[in-house]
């Protein structure tokens, strides 16, 4: 099953992006993939001088135009895919980091916002953004059952393995990932991990360009890099095989060999 990813850099400008957005799902659409991927902050790129207030304004509901527009795309191009948003909350001044997978009917089939918020390294999405408060259940699509992550997630280790256990066979992860000292080493390393200590496929599209590192990523059940975009905006394409994942959880039986009973003796 052939998969699509794509790496861009986004501009501050929300109707911009997604004209850029519906010509890649109309190209992946083209070479036949089964599901197109795209990365955080796919929306607009925030940069320093926005405020908070002009993010919130920003921001959409699942219902708005934004997410409307790529689901009549999803439809019309009988596509599925995974992409994330602004979101508005309740919360005044502070958005949700939203994203969605949208089935081949143009239908909203799951929703994920954000839960790790990247507080570190200089950088505080809290003072815009506030965090999701659960773990998605995986979703069943044509290319096997996907659990989402966002960016940061990937650095908390409890987040992929709850849904590599809850049945996750791909855990999709749209990224916008900060250059800097050693941080593709970090991203290359970390997405590697999530699929090696799961048994499952990692998709990772990453922004380009702007203070974002590229790289996007997918990474095979035991480690294999099949997809490295390095700082090419467009799309790339790989085939995933759900037998794999059944062939490796079977030589390398990890999550049959977990011991979450002797874990929880250990008291902090």
């Amino acid at each position: 099953m052939k998969v699509a990813v794509v790496q861009f850099k986004a501009s501050t400008d929300k109707e911009i992006n997604l004209k850029i957005i519906i010509n890649y799902i109309s190209n992946a659409a083209k070479n036949c993939a089964e599901l197109v991927a795209f990365p955080e902050f796919m929306m607009f790129y925030t940069n320093s001088s926005q405020t908070s207030n002009q993010l919130a304004n920003l921001a959409e509901t699942i219902n708005g135009s934004f997410v409307n527009t790529i689901a009549n795309a999803a439809k019309e191009n009988h596509i599925q895919i995974v992409g994330s948003f602004y979101e508005k909350s309740r919360k005044k001044n502070q958005v949700y980091d939203t994203s969605f997978v949208i089935n081949k009917s143009g239908k909203v089939i799951s929703t994920y916002r954000k839960i790790h918020l990247y507080d570190a390294l200089g950088f505080r999405e809290s003072d815009k953004m506030i965090s999701g408060s659960k773990i998605t259940k995986p979703v069943k699509t044509s290319i096997g059952k996907i659990g989402m992550m966002i960016c940061y997630d990937l650095r908390f280790p409890e987040i992929s393995r709850s849904l590599a256990v809850a049945g996750s066979e791909i855990l999709i992860v749209p990224s916008a990932w900060v250059k800097g000292n050693m941080k593709e080493e970090h991203w290359i390393t970390i997405n590697k991990t999530r699929a090696i200590e799961n048994g499952c496929y990692v998709i990772a599209p990453d922004q380009v360009g702007n203070i974002y590192c590229g790289r996007s990523i997918v990474v095979d059940p035991y480690g294999k890099i099949l997809l490295d975009m390095k700082k090419k905006q467009g799309i790339g394409y790989v085939n995933i095989e759900l037998k794999k994942i059944k062939q490796i959880r079977r030589i390398l039986p990890l999550l049959k060999n977990r011991r979450p009973n002797v874990y929880a003796t250990l008291k902090v």
